[in-house]
C-alpha cells in the first residue's frame, strides 16, 4: 500500500511574489497527488481576503479598522517583496506575467481550491488583526497552530514562506 504524500506550507508573507511561489508549489504538489495544506498566518492572510468590502455582523474596534484599512484587500492588491516602488513594481511584474502567459495569483488560488488544496486561515491571527470570516474567501478552513502541526507532522515537505 502506497503512503499518502503530504505537503504543508506556512504562508506568513503578504508579498505577491512570495504568495505566488507558495501557490505554485502547492498546485504542483497537488498535481503530483500530494495532500496539500497552506496555513495562512499574519500577512499571508491577505491572500485570502475578499477584494470587495463586506457587511460585517459585529463592529470592529479602532485598531481592527486601522489594520483593515492598511492591509491590501485581496491577493491581487498585494505588493512585491522587492522593487515594489509604491505599487509600480507590481504593475510591471503583472504586465510581464501577461506577456509570458503566467498565471496570476488570484487564478493560482482558484486552481488550488479546485485541486482541493486545504487553505487554512489562522484564527489567532484573525483575532489579532480583527479579521472576520465574512472578509475571507469562501470554502476555506479556520484553525489554530495545533491543527497545522497535526498536518505538518505527517508531511514529507514542510515549507515556511
Amino acid at each position: 500500500m502506497e503512503e499518502t504524500k503530504k505537503t504543508t506550507i506556512v504562508l506568513f508573507s503578504g508579498d505577491y511574489d512570495k504568495a505566488m511561489a507558495a501557490y505554485i508549489i502547492a498546485n504542483g504538489a497537488a498535481a503530483y497527488d500530494h495532500e496539500v495544506t497552506i496555513f495562512h498566518t499574519f500577512w499571508g492572510l491577505n491572500a485570502l481576503r475578499k477584494e470587495e468590502s463586506v457587511k460585517l455582523t459585529s463592529p470592529k474596534g479602532f485598531m481592527e479598522k486601522m489594520f483593515g484599512g492598511m492591509m491590501p484587500r485581496g491577493a491581487d492588491r498585494m505588493g512585491l517583496s522587492k522593487m515594489n516602488f509604491a505599487g509600480m513594481g507590481q504593475k510591471m511584474i503583472k504586465q510581464v506575467m501577461r506577456k509570458h502567459n503566467a498565471v496570476p495569483l488570484p487564478k493560482l488560488i482558484e486552481m488550488a481550491q479546485e485541486q482541493e488544496v486545504k487553505l487554512v486561515a489562522c484564527t489567532m491571527t484573525m483575532d489579532l488583526l480583527g479579521l472576520q470570516k465574512a472578509e475571507l474567501l469562501d470554502g476555506i478552513e479556520y484553525a489554530g497552530v495545533a491543527a497545522y502541526l497535526g498536518d505538518a507532522e505527517q508531511g514529507r515537505v514542510n515549507l515556511f514562506i
